[in-house]
């Protein structure tokens, strides 16, 4: 489930359950999302940890593909 949020008209803010995230095929609908919103803009798109917006873990770059940015063991 994503849920998205209307804050601004330049950005597009969604929350993801991370409980629900469980197995390869929900990670890759979760890459497949952000692989399919970074196309449409042709631009990046990142998803950071919650209230920590200047740091992504995971995002869709300009390589046309999903990468992990941070190492999530890391506090």
């Amino acid at each position: 489930m994503v849920i998205f949020w209307l804050y601004a008209a330049v950005e597009i803010d969604f929350d993801i359950n991370l409980r629900e995230l469980q197995g390869q095929e929900r990670l890759d609908l979760l890459c497949g999302l952000l692989a399919l919103i970074g196309r449409r803009l042709s631009r990046p798109v990142l998803m950071p940890p919650e209230s920590d917006y200047h740091h992504p873990v995971l995002g869709y770059v300009a390589a046309d593909r999903v990468v992990l940015l941070a190492d999530p063991r890391l506090p």
